[in-house]
């Protein structure tokens, strides 16, 4: 069982009445809202909070990439995932991901992350996102009917850069480089494990099947809600003829541990309530644009999670009630036996390996986000360890160099001294 602390970076000082005075928390966001100094000051906290969450046992930390919004302030995971590489030693660095679309030319991702790689000593997940249609087809002005197309292109080109030994031309329908040979070239060989987060795209299914790769259901809405998504991922594994290893794939949870369930309610309600009613309020104009979701998808009647929270948003007037954020899991909720218990049930339900935990999430504070992520580590994670373990192996997880021969920041003090 593979435990991996999740940080969206959210903006944390939305106003109260963001819902009702401004349209949408993504793509024409305010630019108002946004300030520098106080930007300065959240960026550097949550760097610390992926610091402190790989110092206590996580096995990975995970970023990953939105533009133009207040729900998540990482436009480039890579510059995050890099500073990581840096000032971690162990943990996994899961970038999830890179929208590759988005890149032109898409060897850029390719030589960033094998960089990082590099850098980490072999540390990196390298994760490959077709895109929300808010970063991809509105912020980034991508044509919806061709972003598919553009992103299996930028995919075979970034794994044949970083697989290829000689210098090659690339001719793509999107992409023409006459030559392709990155430096550096990553560690890990033939290439970092890729995984893929999704909305519940069959074709993502089916194309993880065919890749061999980890896919990940990044869930806004809790397990509950996700399990049919997840039965649907596995029906389909198994029309393929693949096998049940809970590694191939990844889910993600939000999660408030305190020493009793009703600490646990006091401390988490603001946060969840200001996630779910300012971080997801989405114009619906921009979340299903023509073309951005293909025939089958469409005919299995699946909805992203973003469409499913900006209909919520239609249906109900505003975000989701506390009453309802734990009723139906949205947030799991309670004392330490009490969380390990329930998240025992999604990981073996939804028979998930890679469990993604969003221990910081809304406007919660560093205090808080530190108590919540030790708190889990010291009780929660010793009552997951081992889970699945006895019967599969992960194929899906980075190979780094042996610790020994891994380089560790070397002091201030230390290199002066030396010189």
């Amino acid at each position: 069982m593979k435990l991996m602390w999740f940080h969206l970076m959210p903006y944390t000082r939305l106003p109260d009445d963001f819902r009702e005075r401004h349209n949408s928390v993504w793509v024409d966001i305010d630019r108002s809202l946004f300030d520098p100094a106080f930007a300065h000051q959240l960026y550097n906290e949550f760097m610390d909070e992926l610091e402190e969450a790989a110092a206590v046992g996580f096995d990975a930390i995970c970023v990953n990439e939105h533009h133009a919004n207040g729900y998540g302030l990482m436009p480039s995971p890579n510059l995050i995932a890099s500073a990581l590489a840096r000032r971690t030693s162990d943990a996994a660095i899961c970038i999830l991901g890179n929208s590759l679309a988005l890149y032109n030319p898409p060897t850029r991702v390719a030589e960033e992350m094998a960089m990082i790689d590099c850098i980490s000593g072999g540390r990196v997940i390298a994760g490959f996102p077709v895109g929300t249609p808010m970063d991809t087809c509105y912020a980034y002005g991508q044509n919806p009917s061709m972003l598919r197309a553009r992103y299996l292109e930028a995919h075979d080109l970034v794994v044949a850069a970083w697989t290829r030994p000689e210098t090659f031309a690339f001719d793509g329908r999107f992409n023409q480089l006459r030559y392709v040979n990155i430096w550096p070239r990553p560690l890990q060989q033939p290439h970092p494990p890729i995984w893929i987060p999704g909305g519940g795209s069959i074709e993502t299914w089916q194309w993880c099947a065919e890749m061999d790769y980890v896919y990940c259901y990044l869930s806004y809405f809790g397990y509950k809600a996700g399990r049919e998504t997840m039965m649907g991922f596995w029906r389909e594994m198994e029309r393929l003829g693949k096998d049940r290893n809970p590694y191939r794939a990844g889910f993600l949870q939000f999660v408030g541990v305190a020493e009793s369930r009703e600490e646990a309610m006091r401390l988490y309600k603001e946060p969840a309530e200001y996630f779910y009613g300012r971080c997801l309020h989405v114009d619906s104009r921009y979340v299903n644009p023509p073309g951005y979701n293909s025939e089958a998808t469409q005919r299995a009647k699946i909805t992203s999670q973003v469409a499913l929270a900006s209909q919520r948003a239609q249906t109900f007037g505003g975000g989701a009630s506390w009453e309802e954020i734990l009723d139906k899991g949205f947030v799991i909720i309670g004392s330490p036996d009490e969380v390990a218990e329930q998240l025992k049930v999604v990981a073996t339900d939804l028979n998930v390996g890679h469990l993604m935990l969003l221990l910081q999430f809304g406007n919660m504070g560093r205090d808080l986000s530190s108590y919540n992520t030790r708190l889990f580590a010291e009780r929660v994670m010793p009552q997951l360890r081992g889970l699945f373990d006895d019967r599969w192996q992960d194929r899906w997880w980075p190979k780094p160099l042996p610790k020994p021969a891994r380089v560790a920041p070397q002091p201030v003090a230390a290199r002066e001294a030396a010189e």
